[in-house]
């Protein structure tokens, strides 16, 4: 499955690039199971994405859960949580 994946505010900042285009494992079908994946592409990406630090998804422009699934062609984005006045 291929997706694109863009990195926005600190999580773009920590691991130094924007956006990539990744061909997943056919097991990794969920917000969670992406976050998980990435963790373990290092200590930068383990801080980020294993569960301990809130960072927010949307897929396809449309924020969504970490059980929302993911599909061949989507476009995901990880940004941290936003807040507003």
């Amino acid at each position: 499955m291929n997706i694109k994946i863009l990195y926005f505010a600190r999580i773009k900042e920590a691991v130094n690039y924007s956006t990539e285009e990744i061909t997943l494992p056919n097991d990794i079908f969920t917000v969670t199971a992406l976050k998980n994946y990435l963790s373990l592409r290092g200590d930068i990406w383990a801080d980020l994405f294993n569960g301990k630090q809130v960072v927010r998804a949307a897929i396809n422009h449309e924020l969504v859960d970490n059980l929302a699934n993911i599909k061949s062609g989507d476009e995901v984005a990880f940004f941290p949580p936003v807040t507003g006045g």
